[in-house]
C-alpha cells in the first residue's frame, strides 16, 4: 500500500472540451474550463497553477509553471451518457451501455404523472422541462395557494418535485415522502429515471424564492458491486462528502457527510484531511459548479466559484501527509457558453497530487474507470466481477 488515505474530489462539470466523440452528442466544440477563463476578467488560481493547470490545458489568464508540481492526465468517458450517475459510477467501473431514459422534450406521460397524483393525493402542476429557478417563479405563487406538487424534469434523466419547506404548505417530511413514491412509480423500464430530486425552497413570492440545501437525491441502484463495495468489504473506509452517498445508495459508504455548499464541502474534506486517521478513500462530490453556474448559464459565477476552490485546495494542499494521495476530477461538462442548459460531453482532468511527485502530463486514458482501478491496486483490493479499468497507479508514482 502506496498510500494509506486517498482524497478524491469531483469538480462536478468541470470538464476541459476535445472529446473524441462530442459532435454524437451535440457539443462540438464544447469545452467548459476553457470558455470560463476566457470570461474572467482576471482569472486567480495560484494553487491550481502551481499544480500545473496551465501548462496542460491552455487557459486565459493561468500561466504555465516552471516546475508543475502535479501531474495530469485527460480521461475520455467510455460510457454512452453525460450526466452525474454515469460519470460517477464509471469512476468505479461501472460502463453504462444505454443511457438512463429523459422526458426533456415530452415531460412525463401521462399514466406516469396520475399514478403519482394518486398516490401522493395532490395535484401535479409543470410536468415539464425547466430550470428550477424559473419554475419557481412561474408556479411558486401557485404552489402556496393550492399546495399542489410542482413536478419537472431537465437534460437529464431526473424527474424533480420542488415544494417549500413551510409545513403549513408541504414541509420537508411531505416532500421526501412523495419522492419517495415517485422513485417507486419510477421504477419501471419505461419511466425509469436514474435520479428522484427533492428541491425545497423557501420565500413566499416570485424573486424572493431560494432553493435550499436539503436537496435529496433517490438514484437508481447500481447494477453491480463497485470499487466502493469492494473497499468496504475489505475493511477499509469510504468516506462520503456531498451527494455521493446519494449517486451510489449508499453502496460500499462506511461514513457520509452532507455539504451545505461546495465550499463547506471542501471544509469537510480539510476536517476529514487534518482529524481523521483512517485507511482507505475520501470520495467528495463539489456539486454547486454544475447546479448553480453550469446550468444557469453564468461563466462569471463559475469562474468566481473555481476561485473560492483554489483557496480551500492551498487549505487541503497544506495538511496532506506523507502518504496522502490527492486526485482533482469531474464527471461529465458543462460549458456556461454553450446553447441550452444541458451538461456537455467533453474529457474530464485529472490532477495528481502527492508530497515528492513528478510532475508533468501522463498518457490520455480511455475511460474515467481508472480512477476506481487505480484506487483498488493501492489498497490490494479485487476489482468486482463485470467492471472497467485499469490501474495507472504505477504511472502515478513514477
Amino acid at each position: 500500500m502506496k498510500f494509506k488515505r486517498i482524497f478524491l474530489i469531483v469538480l462536478d462539470s468541470l470538464g476541459i472540451g476535445n472529446a473524441k466523440d462530442a459532435a454524437r452528442f451535440g457539443d462540438s466544440g464544447a469545452d467548459t474550463w476553457g470558455h470560463i477563463a476566457e470570461k474572467m476578467e482576471s482569472f486567480r488560481i495560484p494553487n491550481l497553477q502551481k499544480l500545473g493547470i496551465g501548462n496542460f490545458k491552455k487557459l486565459k489568464g493561468v500561466a504555465p509553471v516552471e516546475a508543475p508540481e502535479g501531474k495530469f492526465f485527460r480521461l475520455n468517458e467510455a460510457s454512452s451518457g453525460k450526466d452525474t450517475m454515469t460519470g460517477h459510477w464509471e469512476m468505479m467501473g461501472i460502463k453504462t451501455e444505454v443511457p438512463f431514459v429523459t422526458f426533456t422534450d415530452t415531460g412525463f406521460p401521462k399514466e406516469l404523472i396520475e399514478e403519482l397524483e394518486k398516490r401522493t393525493g395532490r395535484k401535479v402542476i409543470g410536468n415539464k422541462s425547466a430550470s428550477g429557478t424559473e419554475i419557481l417563479d412561474e408556479l411558486g405563487e401557485e404552489q402556496w395557494r393550492t399546495g399542489d406538487m410542482i413536478v419537472y424534469t431537465s437534460a437529464d434523466s431526473v424527474l424533480q418535485i420542488a415544494a417549500p419547506e413551510d409545513e403549513k404548505i408541504f414541509g420537508l417530511e411531505e416532500l421526501y415522502r412523495c419522492c419517495e413514491i415517485a422513485r417507486e412509480i419510477c421504477m419501471k423500464p419505461e419511466w425509469k429515471v436514474g435520479r428522484i430530486i427533492a428541491r425545497p425552497y423557501v420565500g413566499t413570492k416570485k424573486g424572493e424564492f431560494k432553493r435550499t440545501s436539503n436537496r435529496h437525491d433517490l438514484a437508481v441502484k447500481p447494477p453491480r458491486d463497485t470499487v466502493l463495495n469492494a473497499l468496504e468489504k475489505a475493511g477499509f473506509s469510504v468516506i462520503s462528502i456531498g451527494k455521493i452517498a446519494d449517486i451510489f445508495v449508499n453502496e460500499g459508504i462506511t461514513e457520509a457527510e452532507h455539504s451545505n455548499s461546495s465550499v463547506h464541502g471542501m471544509e469537510q474534506c480539510i476536517a476529514v484531511a487534518k482529524e481523521k486517521d483512517f485507511t482507505g478513500l475520501c470520495f467528495v462530490n463539489l456539486v454547486d459548479f454544475d447546479a448553480i453556474y453550469g446550468h444557469r448559464r453564468d461563466p462569471v459565477g463559475y469562474g468566481e466559484e473555481i476561485q473560492r476552490f483554489d483557496e480551500k485546495l492551498g487549505e487541503l494542499l497544506s495538511v496532506l501527509k506523507d502518504d496522502d494521495l490527492l486526485l482533482l476530477t469531474a464527471d461529465h461538462g458543462n460549458d456556461p457558453t454553450y446553447s441550452g442548459t444541458d451538461h456537455t460531453r467533453e474529457q474530464v482532468p485529472l490532477l495528481v497530487y502527492y508530497k515528492g511527485i513528478q510532475g508533468g502530463e501522463g498518457a490520455e486514458q480511455d475511460s474515467f474507470a481508472v480512477l476506481g482501478a487505480s484506487i483498488a491496486e493501492n489498497f490490494s483490493v479485487k476489482m468486482p466481477e463485470g467492471l472497467i479499468g485499469k490501474s495507472i497507479l504505477d504511472e502515478l508514482t513514477r
